[in-house]
């Protein structure tokens, strides 16, 4: 489906809760705290030349890099691949070849150590994958500035990939109510919409919102209310088909159901059976026992139609509609609206 039709999801989920933007001087205090608590990173210091290993393990100290040190290629290899090692310390440019060689997410920063400074050397240490090139007689402080700067690489890129698994996570989650994220329903529903269509099968979608949740803030406070909301989306995700039918959290407590291959009349059912899971057992927020209740909006299509535009839109906003109508209505019930054919 064309990305304008994400765009146009996005539009009408507008008036529900959007997070700030994260400044840039947040995000620099942010990595700054996880550069400071990670561990050293883990080395492994692998050289043939045994006088050379005696020395580089004096010269390493613990504060500067947590290192195993070995002896020959086979043991280095074998070590690296039991555990990756983000910086690697060597005398041998085979290793380097044979660790660049290796097909992996991650490459590890390779400080080559040549017996010889000189150009000669230096450019045979490149040439097998070195990222950098040091002499085993320079002095302490350029060997230190050397090994700083491999560990900080190796800690950017521990945050790096750390954060980028969080956000992924993040972005599909919706972090109070462990449900499918508002961000998650903008990019997949209308993927949901396309995939029926092309095939030719039903899929419904409600909306659901939970009833008097203002006041239930004011009353108990917004503690309470965080817990209702965690309890909420798994309780409505325990009524549907695992693995098939999909929750996501859209507004502060509006709540949107997908359910791929399911026509109007099964929805209906669905939907009044949610409405008696919210309302037929009480909840526990901050210690208490509250009766809660949900008003729900359906949009169902027994055959979802091929090639309209804008279509995820549509069905949104008639499901939209259908749950206002429950609102005004007198709430905790169900109002449901079938899509038979293109717009007008």
């Amino acid at each position: 489906m064309p990305g304008g039709h994400t765009t146009v999801i996005q539009r009408v989920l507008e008036r529900r809760g959007q997070k700030p933007p994260t400044s840039d001087e947040g995000t620099t205090a942010t990595v700054a705290v996880m550069v400071r608590v990670l561990p050293p990173p883990k080395a492994l210091l692998a050289f043939q030349d045994a006088p050379m290993r005696a020395f580089m393990e004096q010269r390493v100290r613990p504060d500067m890099l947590d290192y195993d040190s070995v002896a020959d290629d086979a043991e280095a290899l074998r070590r690296f691949e039991s555990e990756f090692r983000p910086v690697v310390l060597t005398d041998n440019p085979e290793l380097i070849r044979k660790i660049r060689a290796r097909s992996a997410q991650r490459a590890p920063y390779i400080l080559y150590v040549a017996e010889l400074d000189d150009s000669a050397e230096r450019e045979a240490g490149l040439a097998a994958g070195a990222d950098d090139c040091v002499g085993r007689r320079v002095s302490e402080r350029e060997f230190e500035a050397r090994i700083g700067a491999a560990r900080r690489i190796a800690e950017l890129e521990a945050v790096l990939r750390i954060t980028l698994a969080e956000n992924r996570k993040l972005s599909a989650t919706d972090d109070l109510t462990k449900v499918a994220s508002r961000r998650f329903f903008g990019k997949h529903f209308p993927r949901e919409v396309e995939r029926a269509g092309r095939y030719g099968r039903a899929l419904s979608l409600i909306l659901c919102d939970i009833d008097n949740f203002k006041k239930i803030n004011d009353t108990l406070g917004h503690a309470a209310g965080d817990d209702i909301l965690r309890q909420f989306g798994p309780r409505l995700q325990r009524q549907l088909r695992k693995g098939v039918d999909w929750v996501a959290r859209i507004g502060g407590e509006e709540f949107a159901i997908v359910m791929p291959e399911t026509a109007y009349e099964a929805a209906v059912a669905v939907a009044r059976k949610l409405r008696a899971a919210v309302a037929g057992a009480a909840f526990k927020p901050v210690n208490k026992t509250l009766q809660v209740t949900a008003s729900f909006g359906l949009c169902g299509m027994d055959r979802v139609p091929v090639g309209e535009p804008r279509l995820a839109e549509r069905v949104l906003k008639i499901a939209d509609a259908a749950l206002y109508r429950s609102k005004n209505d007198g709430r905790n019930r169900v109002t449901a609206a079938i899509l038979k054919g293109p717009a007008a």
